[in-house]
Formats: structure tokens, C-alpha cells, sequence
């Protein structure tokens, strides 16, 4: 056990401990959202810079294909109108997005105080790893956020919103399709980032190991594969875009397991 002994409390104060941290985190992530509300403009041209054909992805894109011989391939701009359909769609729109991004901007102030409160249950050891997870965690589920940001989401977009069956379909997109579409995709890639962490937490408990990740590596691939089929928009670059570094994370995920040991149980 831990050469500091943590002072015992009883259910109440654990309670009571466990109330004042989520008020706390409530706070947080209302003053991020108040202060992201009032920073309107900035926030929907950030929100909707991917909906345009300018957007910084394809202008690197652009410029890869330049510097590798392709001096002649640019994208073709479009134009892809987003309305709202009812009266007050825009304003609350306004808010729950504002509460979403509120909630990702207190994200690394609520892992904090979530370290806090289990802190005094665990060993040194425990408390020392714990650490690394958290953080981990958190640049995991960053790394998959920008990941749709920067890719996934303008592609999906580009590709879904200009597709058309006849030159007498015209598309105009809701503000509330575009915005729930943004936030299901950066919700979803942030948490399937987290394979590698969900590898580590099950070898460490020994359910998995790494000659059995290995030998059901073909199978993986097709899961992920169904996966990323099921939580991307129906096309084909978006499916690639998002089963490759799926299979990535799995690879690291075998290369994780190989160096974890087993916990011992406590007595």
C-alpha cells in the first residue's frame, strides 16, 4: 500500500467530496461556454471553415500534389449553402454547440479533478501510470478531433454536399444536419482514438495479450473496417481516410501490450 496512508472517510464525506467536484466541473464548463457564446463570430468561422472550398486542407493538399509533379491539380470550387429552416434554429443551435465545445475546452480541467478525487484509492505504482493514461487520454481524443476537423469532416462534407443526381437537384444543407454531422464525427473519432489505451487497461488485467492480437490481426482489419463504415458518411475516401489510421492505432496497440505486465492481484 502507499507509504502515505490517506485519511478514511466516511459515505457522507465521500458524497459531499463528490458533489463539490461536480460543481466544480459544472462551473468550468459553463464559463468555457459563456465566454465561447460571446465569441460568436470567431467560433462558426471556425465551425464552418470546412464547409468551404478554401479551406486550409485543400490548399495543402494542392500544394503536396504541386511539389510532387502533379503542377496542374487544383480542386474545383463549389458552393454548398447551409440554411435554417425554423425560427429560433439559429439560436439554439448557438447554445448547445456553445455547451459542446465548452464541455472540449474544460475536458483537461475535469481529467484533473477526476485524477484528484480517485488519487487517494490508488498504490504509488497505480498513481504514477495514472498519470500517463490521463494524459494520454486526453491527446488521443485531441489527435482524433483534429483528425475530422482537418480530414475527415471537409472531405465527408465536400464529397456528400456537392454530390448530385441531376442538374435540377439543387442542395441546401441545414445548419442543424451540418452541425450534428461535425459533432457526431469529432465526438466519435475522439473515442475511437482510444484503442490503444482500452488495449493497455485489458492486457493489464490480462484479458488480452499480444501474440492474441497478433494472430486475429486479419480479423481486426475487417472489424475496423466495418467500424469505420459505420460511423463515416457513405463514401469510399472517407472510409479509407478513416480505416488507415484505425489500423495504425491497432498496430500500436500490439506494440503496447507487448510491454505490459500483468497486475498482481492485492491482497
Amino acid at each position: 500500500m502507499s507509504s502515505k496512508e490517506p485519511e478514511l472517510l466516511t459515505f457522507g464525506e465521500h458524497l459531499e467530496v463528490l458533489r463539490r467536484l461536480l460543481f466544480r466541473v459544472l462551473a468550468a464548463v459553463g464559463v468555457c461556454s459563456v465566454v465561447i457564446f460571446c465569441f460568436k463570430d470567431k467560433t462558426w468561422e471556425m465551425l464552418l471553415a470546412p464547409s468551404s472550398y478554401t479551406f486550409v486542407t485543400y490548399r495543402w493538399i494542392e500544394q503536396l500534389l504541386n511539389a510532387i509533379g502533379f503542377s496542374d491539380f487544383h480542386f474545383e470550387p463549389y458552393q454548398v449553402d447551409l440554411i435554417a429552416t425554423d425560427l429560433s434554429s439559429q439560436f439554439m443551435r448557438h447554445i448547445s454547440t456553445s455547451l459542446y465545445l465548452g464541455l472540449l475546452a474544460a475536458s483537461p480541467y475535469i481529467l484533473w479533478e477526476l485524477f484528484r478525487f480517485i488519487t487517494p484509492a490508488l498504490y504509488d505504482s497505480e498513481r504514477r501510470y495514472s498519470v500517463i493514461i490521463a494524459i494520454a487520454i486526453f491527446v488521443l481524443f485531441i489527435i482524433g478531433v483534429l483528425m475530422s476537423y482537418f480530414i475527415l469532416f471537409p472531405i465527408a462534407f465536400r464529397f456528400l454536399g456537392t454530390y448530385s443526381v441531376s442538374d435540377a437537384v439543387k442542395s441546401t444543407i441545414t445548419l442543424d444536419s451540418y452541425v450534428t454531422t461535425f459533432v457526431t464525427l469529432t465526438l466519435v473519432m475522439g473515442v475511437v482514438f482510444q484503442l490503444p489505451i482500452i488495449a493497455f487497461v485489458l492486457a493489464k488485467m490480462g484479458f488480452i495479450r499480444q501474440e492474441m492480437l497478433i494472430h486475429y490481426r486479419k480479423h481486426a482489419v475487417l472489424v475496423i473496417m466495418i467500424t469505420a463504415a459505420i460511423i463515416t458518411p457513405p463514401d469510399l475516401m472517407t472510409l479509407l481516410l478513416v480505416t488507415l489510421p484505425l489500423y495504425l492505432l491497432y498496430e500500436l496497440s500490439i506494440r503496447i501490450v507487448g510491454h505490459v505486465k500483468v497486475a498482481e492481484p492485492k491482497e
